[in-house]
């Protein structure tokens, strides 16, 4: 690990849901397999916030608010209103890692409007059933980066999109700073709010709020 960790860029993403034959749906982009950041992974709508995000009060949630619609437009084509965002969640991606990022999750009502790709950065999407998205990514047919997996695990006990929103909002969001450990046939992440958070000590008794990534699956774990 560096003596300094590479700063962390705002940056903002948006969780789009509507309801499905089969439950709540959630909308998926596929980045650009060329891309360095989680090239070829599926992954909600979103992007870095820019300088043009912020308004004169500088309020970096206002200006991840006004991100999050923005990239909806330019990588999905579809047109959201700030106000009808719920915050979710924030992401900071590990220390470790060369690239940073502190992500701010919102979530909002998805519709049958016609998505339009970017083919740019986004190169492909999908409307899926929560469940059927994480049983794609056991299945190895796609790639979910972590807060994307642990996202909609929590998504995928609901099946109306009005309840997953209520389910999901949060007064403040719910802040994620993962600690990354390398285990037998793969690496674990912990949140705050585990008994090894501290220390990476994993097999004291306690608490338990992780991400299991082996190789022979992913499991999140919250206790």
């Amino acid at each position: 690990m560096p003596d300094q960790p590479v700063a962390a860029h705002p940056a903002a993403t948006v969780v789009l849901l509507r309801d499905g034959a089969e439950g709540c749906e959630v909308l998926l982009v596929r980045r650009n397999a060329q891309l360095a950041f989680h090239g070829g992974a599926w992954v909600f709508p979103g992007g870095r916030v820019d300088a043009g995000d912020f308004d004169d009060s500088r309020d970096v949630l206002r200006a991840a608010r006004c991100a999050a619609v923005r990239e909806a437009q330019e990588e999905a084509g579809l047109l959201l209103a700030p106000d009808a965002l719920v915050i979710v969640s924030r992401w900071v991606t590990p220390v470790q890692l060369p690239k940073r990022f502190d992500t701010w999750f919102f979530a909002g009502a998805g519709s049958d409007a016609p998505v339009a790709v970017d083919g740019g950065e986004i190169h492909d999407h999908r409307w899926m059933p929560a469940r059927a998205a994480l049983a794609a990514q056991r299945a190895s047919e796609i790639e979910l980066p972590p807060p994307t997996f642990v996202t909609i695990t929590a998504i995928a006990d609901y099946r109306h999109a009005a309840d997953a929103l209520r389910g999901l909002a949060r007064d403040e969001a719910e802040v994620f700073e993962p600690r990354l450990f390398p285990i037998e046939g793969g690496a674990v992440t912990l949140y705050a709010g585990d008994v090894g958070y501290a220390d990476g000590e994993l097999e004291r008794p306690g608490a338990r709020h992780r991400l299991w990534m082996r190789e022979d699956g992913w499991r999140y774990e919250r206790e």
